[in-house]
């Protein structure tokens, strides 16, 4: 092929797509260096957020002996490693420096409801600082059926299982016919009392 051939004239260089970075990046700061200083590299200890700039070869000679420590005591070295897991921020054991800061603010008196907050979330062992007692269950609220058997036994919602059982004893006791001398005029009641305590068993109350 000749060079004055027609197909020189259809042949493209891809343009360097850092050429205009490149024109304007500070030169390489190494010495006898002429290329363009693309790449940072940090100056050293005690001079943080300082760089050179190197090309591309220079940078990578630069890093590989470059050495934070350099110069420092192995003790020194040693230090500031295990300051580094913190961040170089101070610390203190648990417990230690009690004088260094405020006392824990009293949330006591921010209490709501009248079991108090240590209550409401069930802190059996005081392990939150409560009082150690396991607040009373809720018993769930009544249905109309199981309000009237209570009602009909002569207790209250609050009625506690063993009070239901004793209650529904007593009740059978005075209302038996046997115990009236064969009399059926309570045995009315003596119904009632047994279906009631049918219906509150039923319901898991006793």
């Amino acid at each position: 092929m000749k060079s004055n051939s027609k197909y020189f004239e259809k042949i493209r260089i891809r343009p360097d797509p850092d050429a205009e970075l490149k024109a304007r990046a500070p030169r390489c700061q190494w010495d006898g260096c002429a290329e363009a200083g693309l790449y940072r590299a940090p100056v050293g200890r005690k001079k943080e957020g300082e760089y050179f700039r190197f090309c591309i070869d220079h940078v990578r000679q630069y890093n590989k002996a470059y050495n934070y420590f350099s110069g420092m005591a192995d003790a020194e070295v040693a230090r500031l490693q295990k300051e580094a897991l913190t961040g170089h921020r101070p610390t203190w054991r648990i417990g230690g420096n009690d004088n260094g800061h405020a006392a824990a603010a009293d949330f006591s008196p921010l209490r709501s409801g009248a079991a108090g907050y240590y209550n409401r979330i069930g802190d059996p062992f005081g392990l939150f600082g409560g009082q150690g007692e396991r607040p009373a269950p809720r018993r769930r609220r009544l249905k109309p059926l199981e309000a009237k058997a209570l009602e009909t036994l002569g207790l209250g919602g609050e009625a506690a299982g063993s009070e239901i059982k004793a209650r529904y004893k007593e009740l059978v006791k005075r209302h038996h016919p046997d115990a009236n001398g064969g009399d059926r005029g309570s045995e009315g009641r003596f119904r009632e009392v047994i279906q009631a305590y049918r219906v509150l068993r039923q319901a898991g109350l006793c």
